[in-house]
């Protein structure tokens, strides 16, 4: 209702004959098209506006000024020149130049005269925030860049506007510091950004007509998101880059990440699982004042020492007394919230975005901004023991300046990706090897991730985790890895809902939790923490209570234990003032006990591998055992009974061992199979799937006798077959229902990448998803692999696994039949993998073979009693085909690989066939 009437008030002073407080004293007559599109809004009224001017502002010299101080608004000045509109050079030439005997009587004579040009701003009270915010949105979608939210305190106050400014001292009249021409140039340059601020304009007002003010206010003030017409605000109170905490603030464009918003709560990201909320607790500071610690921008690093974790915090903007960059070195203690600056000589020079790594007992800081127009690009290193600071001089690839970018940590290796430097965003990766001191550009392979800055970056075992980033137009809310090992990128695929989009927010690992908190877009009632089980690649939210009026923007957080720091976070708003946030610490132990424990996929192995019991309808009851002895990543034997309707089963004899591809555990094809079983099965598959830990449940079934040898995996709990499955650094994708995957071929595989191919053509005349293909290509390194398949289920997972592990370049995929699609004379080495027989495909194998001859890898079936025999047969039928195609070959079987038992007495064995020209 307050609202109501200070708009009512408002617009009845707008259209009152009486002139406003403006010095012109009237309405810009551009933007009231604008003024009344706004007004006529429910939630919005105008306050103050100005369509953007070039003016001449005459101000007292400093001579004429007494010695009082006197703030800079109220030295006085007169307008000498303002127009609304572009301006006549000719005008403004003959006002500030003119004839001698006019300066005299030039009641301005001794003022400094400034030129001006000052673009369109628009003060507007909304109803709300959530108003304001989709305002604010648009301002920015528009180019107004410098839009934002300037009070929430009893009124919702934005700003809508933009940096296309201009400023410039001339001298005073009489005693002109430039020329006729330079003004006339100031003029045109003044002329052009008149004209850009009206396309602004303009196209401010056609979207407010076409986007917003068409679709229906929600009775919370929130437009209608169902039309995906706005998307979010991005920050409200955060410095732009042009100020680093010393100006105006700069609002972004948030993306919307297709995200399904139901109701306010989950426009608000509420927490998904409600129960689960943990406090923020203020530290208490002693040592060196707490107000050393209010900064955003700075970086720090958890250090072991003989007695507990500390924090290292470098540099930021902040700090105590006037607000600037620092390059303090200061050390919290957080078991005791002691907090020490440690006096170094020969600091860094002061910086902001900068980041901290710790290598051994040394810390890495690389870049930053010092001003802006100083990006920075060198390295230093601080010794923890010898309290000593060091510029390392870097060798290797060029290493470009930037700040805002994100580092980790990888034994000895730092990696860098991203970051800023003026208007150029990177999306390049580097590699500081700490150990040479020199510099290593990547070129990894994969899913490559945007070039963005202001992102998070962390280290998990040998994998790389990184999310969000602003890519220069909006805030992302994707999560990539990156494979240290492969070089390889990759977009992951989560399932619960994912963090919002966002931006200068910081990120975690704690136990198999990736953690991220804060960040831009900063919204009200919005205070959580997404925790992602890296296990399984699922999110959970925590609420973060007592933290309303706490920013976690460009702060830092350290793991300590179980508890999780955070240091700094801030901003600095537009006619609102510089705010920064106290050190705070957060239990994590609760929340990830909380989450394993209502998650059965989520338990630990001991509890998944405990009997579990469940009740029926009537007296039925399943025990559903799973051995304890082993991990998820092994099979697990089955040996206990149960009952169904009072009959006792031997679930020994249904289920003797289960396997996992990816995050699917596979049962044997014998597994439940007697009768009784089926009359309980919608309990039992979800029962045995929380016992083994897993969402989805399948069992094995015979290899169609087709020519493709289809997979006949039948799945008893989850709809989709696809898998990832990674084994010896290799991924593979597939769809489990539909190709085979054989665990007992994994010796033969890892045998096969030992070898040494660097410089072999190899054919593989039964691809398949690329069991052997990818082994030759990723480890044994082929210069080229030819591909032969015909399963067009097994092509399009092959396909994808050349793409994924980085190696499609040197792999020809050939479909159909191989007896018709191999290529003739080109092997140095031919895979026949294929059971329980490729005999049909020996000729092929041959004529595949260079004309010197080569190494062929021959699998079948055979008696364990008549190995010899079958080898024997090989050879023999390799060198009648080789004498039959006209080749003079020696043929012998350098080795017998016996693979696994295929049957009862049946091996599967691999003949390594030499062919060598005589």
């Amino acid at each position: 209702m307050e609202f109501e009437k200070r708009k009512a008030a408002t617009l009845s002073s707008i259209s009152s004959t009486e002139i406003d407080k403006s010095p012109k004293g009237t309405l810009d007559i551009p933007i009231l098209p604008l003024l009344k599109a706004l007004n006529l809004h429910p939630s919005y009224f105008t306050t103050s506006s100005c369509s953007g001017r070039i003016s001449i502002l005459s101000q007292p010299s400093l001579s004429t000024t007494t010695t009082t101080t006197v703030k800079k608004k109220a030295k006085g000045g007169t307008w000498v020149f303002i127009t609304h509109e572009p301006a006549d050079p000719n005008a403004v030439i003959d006002l500030l130049f003119p004839p001698p005997e006019a300066v005299t009587h030039n009641p301005i004579q001794d003022g400094e005269l400034v030129f001006r040009f000052e673009p369109f701003i628009l003060a507007v009270e909304c109803k709300d925030v959530a108003s304001a915010q989709s305002l604010v949105a648009t301002a920015i979608s528009c180019g107004f860049r410098e839009s934002g939210i300037t009070s929430v305190h009893k009124r919702v106050i934005i700003a809508i506007r933009c940096s296309i400014r201009l400023e410039v001292p001339l001298g005073s009249i009489g005693n002109m510091m430039v020329s006729p021409d330079y003004v006339r140039y100031l003029v045109s340059i003044a002329n052009e950004k008149m004209e850009m601020n009206r396309k602004r304009t303009e196209c401010f007002l056609q979207v407010l007509e076409t986007k917003l003010l068409d679709n229906q206010v929600l009775s919370n003030g929130m437009i209608n998101t169902k039309k995906n017409v706005l998307m979010d605000t991005e920050e409200q109170c955060v410095c732009s880059d042009e100020c680093d905490g010393n100006g105006d603030l700069s609002q972004l464009p948030v993306e919307n990440c297709d995200l399904e918003r139901e109701d306010s709560n989950a426009q608000l990201g509420l927490l998904s699982a409600p129960g689960c909320s943990i406090s923020v607790v203020k530290m208490l500071i002693v040592g060196e004042p707490i107000d050393k610690l209010f900064l955003w921008g700075h970086s720090a690093c958890t250090i072991n020492n003989s007695l507990h974790q500390k924090i290292l915090i470098f540099g930021g903007f902040g700090g105590v007394g006037r607000h600037a960059r620092r390059n303090d070195i200061l050390m919290l203690d957080p078991l005791y919230g002691t907090l020490e600056l440690i006096s170094v000589e020969g600091p860094p020079s002061p910086r902001l975005g900068h980041t901290s790594s710790l290598v051994g007992e040394d810390v890495f800081v690389i870049g930053g901004r010092g001003d802006p127009t100083n990006i920075l690009n060198d390295v230093w290193v601080f010794n923890t023991n010898k309290n000593e600071w060091k510029l390392q001089e870097s060798s290797g690839s060029v290493f470009h300046p930037r700040h805002r970018h994100a580092a980790a940590v990888v034994g000895s290796k730092i990696y860098v990706f991203g970051g800023l430097n003026k208007e150029i965003i990177y999306s390049s990766m580097y590699v500081l090897d700490t150990e040479h001191s020199q510099w290593i550009e990547i070129d990894a392979k994969g899913e490559w991730p945007c070039a963005r800055h202001s992102h998070a970056l962390v280290e998990y075992d040998t994998q790389l985790y990184m999310f969000g980033g602003y890519d220069g137009e909006k805030a992302l809310c994707d999560l990539y890895s990156f494979d240290t090992i492969m070089c390889l990128w990759k977009k992951q695929k989560t399932t619960g809902r994912p963090p919002l989009a966002r931006f200068s927010h910081s990120m975690f690992v704690y136990k198999n939790y990736l953690g991220i908190v804060g960040g831009c877009p900063v919204r009200q009632h919005y205070e959580e923490m997404a925790l992602l089980d890296l296990r399984f690649g699922s999110w959970k939210h925590v609420i973060l209570s007592s933290v309303g009026k706490d920013l976690f923007v460009r702060s830092t957080s350290n793991v300590v234990g179980d508890d999780l720091v955070i240091i700094g976070g801030g901003a600095s708003c537009y006619a609102f003032g510089t705010k920064f946030s106290e050190p705070m610490k957060i239990s994590l132990l609760r929340p990830t006990i909380f989450f394993d424990t209502i998650n059965p996929r989520m338990n630990e192995m001991h509890s998944a591998c405990q009997p579990k019991m469940i009740r029926g309808n009537g007296e039925n009851s399943i025990l559903v055992p799973v051995d304890n002895k082993h991990t998820l990543t092994e099979s697990c034997n089955f040996n206990y009974k149960t009952e169904v309707h009072g009959e006792s089963l031997d679930i020994h004899k249904d289920a003797t061992q289960w396997e996992r591809l990816g995050d699917i555990v596979v049962l044997p094809m014998t597994s439940f199979r007697d009768p009784l079983w089926n009359s309980i099965r919608e309990e039992l598959w979800p029962t045995v799937a929380i016992s083994l830990n897993t969402y989805r449940l399948a069992r094995q079934g015979r290899i169609a006798s087709t020519g493709t040898r289809d997979s006949t995996l039948d799945m008893l709990v989850g709809d989709d077959g696809w898998v990832d499955h990674r084994e010896n650094g290799i991924l593979y994708s597939f769809d489990a229902t539909k190709c085979m995957f054989s665990w007992g071929n994994l010796s033969e595989k890892l045998r096969m990448s030992r070898l040494n191919c660097e410089d072999e053509v190899i054919v593989d005349l039964f691809a398949g998803i690329g069991y052997f293909v990818l082994p030759f290509l990723v480890r044994a390194k082929a210069k080229m692999v030819y591909a032969c398949e015909w399963n067009p289920h097994a092509l399009q997972a092959l396909r994808r696994n050349v793409q994924s592990n980085a190696v499609a370049d040197r792999c020809v995929v050939l479909e159909g039949d191989n007896r018709a699609t191999a290529p003739k004379g080109v092997a140095d080495r031919v895979c026949l993998g294929l059971l329980p027989s490729s005999e049909g495909s020996w000729v092929t194998a041959v004529r595949a073979l260079r004309i010197e001859g080569g190494m062929l890898h021959v699998h079948g079936n055979a008696k364990d009693s008549e190995e010899s025999i079958w080898s024997d047969h090989v050879a023999k039928t390799i060198h009648d085909i080789a004498k039959s195609e006209g080749f003079c070959w020696e043929v012998s079987v350098q080795h017998l690989e016996r693979v696994k038992w295929y049957g009862p007495h049946i091996r599967h064995l691999v003949a390594d066939v030499r062919c060598k020209q005589v």
